[in-house]
């Protein structure tokens, strides 16, 4: 069975109300050319029922004496005949059969007696009640005809009719007169009437597109400037009371965006003096310790144990000092060093630390031939590589096996243009392309591809949206007998670094499939 294919249904609202003006106009156009029909075929009828009532039974009385009229003792026997209609029909029956039949053409004052009926005809004629009524029977030999029969004093009967054609002409002229102007004025209603609601949907139209510039609004952090303002109108009309209101909420919206930011910027001040005043402090606390450990005189294994744990310690909070005065200085913006750096150089290096740290882990690489330097802060993209490799190497299960992989893909292939083997990796730099923040140089040379993949567990599916936000930490969901860890700093540090040098970080994480792969714009590296 073909499925039923559904008319295309006006998707705006100006639309909609020029279709539905249209609709209503068509369906009052239609109820009242029917009614128009119908009253003057009801009015044309009965004029000619009347005519038929003055016939009479005379012409098909006639009809017996072939054709000849009786004589009205006028001297004039065929005078009745002149003033009978043209087209007027008379037949005589006998029994059911026709037994005479008579028809008044055009310029004959005399019956045409030579009438053919069909046996169908007959048999309609013979159908036709004696009741003196008018009735309609179609005749294949001369049309629809309005008949009347009547009992004859013979015990035959009487049929005289008028022909329907004149009718039927002058409706069906109705109907194509009322056609065309009801059509013309439909298609003239509907340009006027879109033109009229276009008009007068203005207002919503102008609070329509600054909703649209709103929504393309980047929201979610920094400064935010909002568009000018809806134009108001009537506020006693629909659309002066949807701008007015939309218009109140962009000035809250904006009054948050305000005190949001300026919650933020004065918790980054906070977050960077804080970080900044404490690292003296944690400094001197681990110097101290590692002073008091160095003492040559005996010293209680106690205090020794405790004087290691205060290092320690001490040395963890100074790197999270460190992590958190770094973070406050990428949100505000601050510039990071521009130089060319050999990112494969920096992948060996940081492979090979992770591969001391972690030696119950399998380190594998995947290096293309030529070295890839991109420009870029030497000491910051090697803490982003250090912190992917620490997070597969903390949250995955010893023998999981941990894949680096460096590679480049030209600009056409990022584009979407070129034609590299590899179509998902094609599609990814198409993907890059059109949404790095990298500038037109970097997006011109092509874009320096780094994953780390690990068949680990995976990323828990709740914990995937927000892996990059700040004191984000899953060690215990990935690893269970993980124990300790960091603050939750690793990742978005990561994210904070490669967004600072032009470039993106996604991850795609399934259960014994997790990668995750930064996007870094080569860019120009030969002024350094």
């Amino acid at each position: 069975m073909r499925p039923v294919r559904r008319l295309p249904r006006p998707r705006t609202l100006r639309a909609r109300l020029t279709f539905g003006l249209v609709v209503l106009l068509a369906v009052s156009c239609a109820a009242v050319g029917l009614a128009a029909v119908v009253e003057l075929n009801g009015f044309l009828t009965q004029r000619l029922d009347e005519q038929l009532a003055q016939v009479g039974t005379r012409f098909p009385e006639s009809l017996e004496h072939k054709g000849a009229l009786p004589d009205d003792h006028d001297g004039d026997e065929h005078g009745d005949t002149r003033r009978l209609a043209t087209g007027t029909f008379g037949a005589r029956l006998l029994d059911g059969r026709v037994t005479h039949k008579g028809l008044i053409r055009s310029g004959d004052p005399s019956a045409d007696l030579d009438v053919g009926l069909s046996a169908a005809d007959r048999a309609r004629l013979a159908g036709v009640p004696a009741d003196g009524r008018p009735h309609t029977v179609g005749l294949s030999a001369l049309g629809d005809y309005r008949v009347v029969a009547s009992a004859g004093r013979d015990r035959d009967v009487l049929i005289a009719g008028l022909p329907l054609e004149p009718v039927q002409a002058t409706v069906r002229r109705l109907e194509l007169v009322a056609g065309i102007v009801f059509g013309l004025a439909l298609v003239v209603t509907g340009v006027a009437g879109a033109l009229w609601v276009r008009w007068s949907l203005r207002p919503l139209s102008r609070v329509a597109d600054t909703a649209t510039r709103v929504s393309e609004l980047p929201l979610a952090s920094g400064v935010v400037a909002l568009p000018a303002r809806a134009p108001e109108t009537d506020p006693r009309g629909e659309v002066g009371r949807v701008a007015g209101a939309f218009n109140r909420m962009l000035g809250h919206v904006e009054d948050a965006l305000t005190k949001r930011h300026a919650s933020e910027e004065r918790l980054r001040s906070f977050a960077a003096d804080a970080s900044h005043e404490l690292r003296t402090p944690v400094a001197s606390v681990r110097g101290h310790a590692e002073l008091a450990l160095l003492h040559p005189g005996p010293v209680p294994a106690e205090v020794t144990r405790a004087l290691e744990r205060i290092a320690a310690e001490s040395s963890r909070m100074g790197e999270m000092v460190d992590d958190l005065l770094l973070l406050a200085r990428l949100d505000a913006g601050r510039p990071l060093e521009r130089e060319p750096v050999d990112l494969t150089r920096l992948v060996l290096d940081a492979v090979t630390d992770a591969r001391a740290a972690g030696p119950d882990h399998r380190w594998t690489l995947d290096l293309p031939a030529e070295p890839v330097t991109v420009p870029g802060d030497t000491h910051r993209l090697h803490q982003v590589l250090a912190n992917l490799l620490a997070n597969a190497r903390l949250h995955t299960p010893a023998g999981t096996k941990v894949t680096v992989t460096l590679e480049t893909e030209a600009a056409e292939a990022a584009g979407g243009a070129g034609g590299t083997a590899d179509g998902d990796r094609s599609a990814a730099a198409g993907e890059v392309a059109a949404t790095a923040t990298a500038t037109a140089t970097a997006a011109a040379t092509g874009t320096a591809r780094l994953s780390v993949h690990d068949d680990g567990p995976g990323v828990p599916e709740d914990l995937r949206p927000g892996v990059f936000e700040r004191f984000t930490r899953a060690e215990h969901r990935r690893r269970p007998d993980a124990s300790g860890g960091g603050a939750g700093l690793g990742l978005s540090i990561v994210a904070a670094v490669v967004e600072a040098h032009g470039g993106r970080v996604v991850l795609d994480s399934l259960p014994g499939a997790t990668t995750f792969t930064v996007l870094l714009p080569l860019g120009d590296v030969s002024s350094g």
